[in-house]
């Protein structure tokens, strides 16, 4: 044995059942038996660490002290993590008005004002998986097996077939796109995001390590992509392309001939595609909105969604990714990097995968039809009463939860930005937006169309007074 051997050490646990850490020659210590009694003749009884040399004399292992000082500082990772819609809003001067209550359209949840319950099928489901008691233990780090295959049916159609093992089961559809940026990208990489885009996207990109690029949206063409925009950012390190739709914040809905345009500049570019379609289905009559797999079998396509907007369900925490791969571009790598990703936090909630067979065979087409028809009316009443206040452009969606609105801001110039106008919107009226530099796209704001019509309907009254009483015409019309 060499003198540099000599020098080593092994940490070995006693428990009465052998040494758990190997010796050199993997059968024992200095040639003896591993059986957890003797070491270099001396007994050991009980269990415990023994830090043993390989000449095998015992003594207490002493590491160098790395420092003198306490000095405990927080990571890059964390450092470099920021959610852009938290650093406006808390910086924001959010004191309401006191004589007139609260209406917050800022926030993306339709629970917010209990008057959009899940259907009680969905209840019944998830009380069923809870009578059951087969689901109070850790599940597959991917999910169950079952719940796999009720996703993959509920999802699979014969231009985009899905099995179980295409469906990795996740803690929302948060989680899921985390997996997706991770699987796919390297520090140093790239992604291209949509702008406006979810803010998620680049608070997770960045702490990665990943630049975020970002393609223009059109507002004067119900937000397409500009896709000759999207094409000059590609370069050798763009990694994913980020897809939404429909979208968040916009409320667009990309048609089947935009969405073939889109997949024709990642086909010509071999880039996949992680598709956003937390909202698919969640289209106003009219629309559609085919998923994006199912119109390519040559771009690659990591499709997230889950439970939280069409079954009124965010805290839930269920989400799903499809792998869409029929040209077998991922391979067996991408699977398996998700699998080890997944197992990270050890999987989805086991009750709500419990329930996923009842959610998905039982809820009533009514059930998804009155809630679309609710956010359909509510953005209706807000585009026609915004639509005639002087110094806004507000953009009528086709589905999601969510209108933009745009802020002429040469004819507000008593406020510097859109977040200084949403915030005077506070004060004044105690009307809560999301100025939307939140998603990269300054003057603009974001409502949320998921609170009651009455609400929706004073809010835009109030909306409508504050800028009549801000609003100045351009010394040019003063002219005239």
């Amino acid at each position: 044995m060499s003198s540099r051997m000599d020098n080593k050490s092994y940490v070995v646990q006693m428990n009465g059942n052998g040494v758990h850490s190997k010796g050199l020659n993997g059968t024992g210590v200095n040639g003896k038996s591993a059986n957890g009694q003797s070491v270099n003749g001396k007994s050991l009884n009980g269990k415990g660490f023994h830090h043993v040399n390989v000449n095998g004399s015992l003594y207490p292992a002493k590491a160098k002290s790395r420092r003198h000082m306490w000095e405990v500082k927080p990571s890059e990772m964390a450092n470099n993590t920021l959610n852009p819609i938290r650093a406006i809003v808390d910086g924001m001067k959010i004191t309401p008005n006191p004589e007139k209550p609260m209406i917050a359209l800022s926030i993306g949840d339709p629970t917010v004002f209990g008057n959009l319950p899940t259907d009680e099928t969905v209840l019944q489901a998830l009380k069923d998986s809870i009578d059951s008691q087969k689901y109070n233990g850790y599940a597959p780090s991917v999910g169950y097996l079952k719940s796999r295959q009720v996703v993959a049916n509920f999802y699979s159609c014969p231009e985009a077939p899905l099995d179980a093992e295409d469906v990795i089961l996740t803690s929302g559809c948060s989680q899921a796109i985390d997996l997706c940026i991770s699987v796919l990208c390297n520090p140093g990489d790239n992604i291209l995001v949509p702008c406006p885009g979810f803010s998620l996207y680049k608070t997770l990109a960045v702490s990665m390590g990943i630049e975020v690029k970002l393609y223009n949206l059109l507002p004067e063409k119900s937000w397409e992509v500009d896709l000759q925009h999207l094409e000059s950012l590609i370069d050798e390190r763009t990694s994913c392309l980020i897809v939404t739709n429909p979208s968040n914040p916009c409320g667009s809905v990309f048609t089947k001939e935009h969405l073939q345009q889109i997949l024709k500049v990642a086909s010509k570019h071999c880039l996949p595609i992680l598709a956003d379609e937390i909202y698919s289905d969640m289209v106003f009559p009219g629309c559609s909105c085919p998923s994006m797999a199912s119109l390519s079998s040559s771009v690659p396509i990591l499709s997230c969604g889950g439970l939280a907007k069409r079954w009124l369900v965010p805290g839930w925490r269920m989400g799903w990714i499809l792998i869409h791969d029929r040209n077998d571009i991922f391979g067996p790598e991408i699977r398996q990097g998700l699998v080890k990703l997944s197992q990270r936090i050890l999987g989805a909630c086991s009750i709500v995968q419990g329930a996923l067979e009842g959610i998905f065979n039982n809820t009533p087409p009514s059930f998804y039809n009155s809630t679309i028809s609710f956010l359909k009316s509510n953005s209706e009443i807000c585009f026609n009463e915004l639509s005639t206040v002087p110094g806004l452009n507000p953009v009528m969606p086709s589905g999601a939860m969510y209108l933009m609105v745009g802020i002429d801001m040469d004819h507000f110039p008593e406020f510097k930005n859109d977040v200084d106008f949403t915030e005077r919107l506070v004060i004044d009226q105690s009307v809560f937006c999301l100025p939307a530099s939140a998603f990269e796209y300054p003057n603009f704001f974001r409502i949320v169309v998921t609170v009651p019509e009455e609400m929706m309907v004073e809010a835009c009254v109030r909306i409508r007074e504050f800028c009549q009483r801000y609003y100045r015409p351009r010394s040019c019309e003063l002219d005239q």
